[in-house]
C-alpha cells in the first residue's frame, strides 16, 4: 500500500514539474498577449477563458510554473546543504560549540518562515536570489537539528571510532564516514523542505513580493484573479490545483521514504518475524 502510495507521489511529482519546465515551449500565446475581454470565459481562442486583463489562463498558467518550482528546489537544496553541514558539525564536535550553534539556530526557529521571509523581502526587495537565500536559510535551523541528532548518534558507533584511532581527518570522517549512513532521513526530510519550500515560495508570489511585476507567477495568477473566483474561477483554481498536487506528490514520496529511512521497512518486518520465531 506504501509503495503504491509513493508511485502516485512520483507520478504527480513529475507529472507537474514536466509540465511547469516545458510549459512556455507549449504554451499558445505570449503570456501577455490579449485575447479577449477580461474575465472572459473558457472557449473559442482561450482554452480556460481570459484573466482579469484579457490575457490568456492557459498560457500565463504554463508559463507560471517554472518560476515557483526552480526558486522552491534552489530554496531546498540551499537549506539541506546548509543544515546538514551544521548539524553534523555541531553534533560531531559536541560540547561548547555544539551549544552556541545549537542555541543560535533555536534563535532563527523562532522566528516564523513567512514573516521571516516578508521581513527580509520588504527590507532588501524581492530579488530572485533573494528569495532563494530567504526560503533555504529558514529552512536549514529544522535540516540541522535532524542532522545533529544523527550525528550524535553514529558518532560513537565502531566504524567511526576506528577512523578515529586511525588518525582520519574530520572533514573525512563527517562526510565519507557519517553522511552515507544519514542518507535516508535526509532524503526524507528533502521531500518534506521541497513541500514547504513550493508553498512558501508560492505565499510569497501571491503577497506581490516579485522582482518583475510583468512576470508570470502562480502565486501572482491567484492574487491577481482573486476577486473574480465566482466569475472566472479557471484564473484561480488552474495554479491553486497545481500546487496542490505539486505538494501532495512531494509529501508521498516523502512519506514513503521515511520508513526504509528510520528502518521500518521490509528489513525491520524481517527482523521483527525473525525475533518472534525465535522467543
Amino acid at each position: 500500500m506504501r509503495t503504491s502510495r509513493t508511485w502516485v507521489g512520483l507520478f504527480l511529482t513529475v507529472a507537474v514539474a514536466a509540465l511547469a519546465l516545458a510549459g512556455p515551449l507549449i504554451a499558445p500565446y505570449d503570456p501577455t498577449e490579449i485575447v479577449g475581454r477580461p474575465y472572459a470565459p473558457p472557449g473559442g481562442a482561450a482554452l480556460l477563458g481570459a484573466d482579469y486583463l484579457g490575457q490568456d489562463v492557459w498560457t500565463r498558467f504554463l508559463y507560471g510554473g517554472r518560476s515557483v518550482l526552480i526558486t522552491a528546489t534552489l530554496a531546498t537544496l540551499l537549506g539541506m546543504v546548509l543544515g546538514i553541514v551544521v548539524g553534523m558539525v555541531a553534533g560531531y564536535a559536541r560540547g561548547w560549540p555544539d551549544e552556541v550553534i545549537m542555541r543560535l539556530n533555536d534563535v532563527v526557529l523562532a522566528f516564523p518562515q513567512i514573516v521571516l521571509a516578508l521581513v527580509l523581502l520588504a527590507t532588501v526587495g524581492p530579488e530572485p536570489w533573494l528569495v532563494v537565500l530567504v526560503v533555504g536559510v529558514s529552512h536549514a535551523p529544522r535540516v540541522a537539528r535532524l542532522a545533529r541528532g544523527m550525528t550524535t548518534t553514529l558518532a560513537t558507533r565502531e566504524f567511526v571510532q576506528s577512523a578515529e584511532a586511525l588518525g582520519e581527518r574530520r572533514t573525512r570522517i563527517l562526510f565519507s564516514e557519517l553522511l552515507p549512513n544519514m542518507s535516508g532521513p535526509l532524503l526524507a526530510e528533502a521531500g518534506l523542505r521541497l513541500t514547504y519550500s513550493i508553498g512558501l515560495v508560492a505565499s510569497i508570489g501571491f503577497l506581490g513580493f516579485v522582482s518583475d511585476p510583468r512576470a508570470v507567477d502562480w502565486g501572482m495568477m491567484i492574487n491577481q484573479n482573486r476577486l473574480a473566483l465566482l466569475v472566472q474561477p479557471w484564473a484561480i483554481l488552474s495554479p491553486t490545483i497545481a500546487i496542490a498536487l505539486l505538494t501532495i506528490g512531494t509529501n508521498l514520496v516523502a512519506d514513503g521514504i521515511a520508513p526504509a529511512a528510520a528502518g521500518n521497512g521490509r528489513r525491520a518486518a524481517a527482523g521483527t518475524r525473525g525475533s518472534g520465531a525465535t522467543s
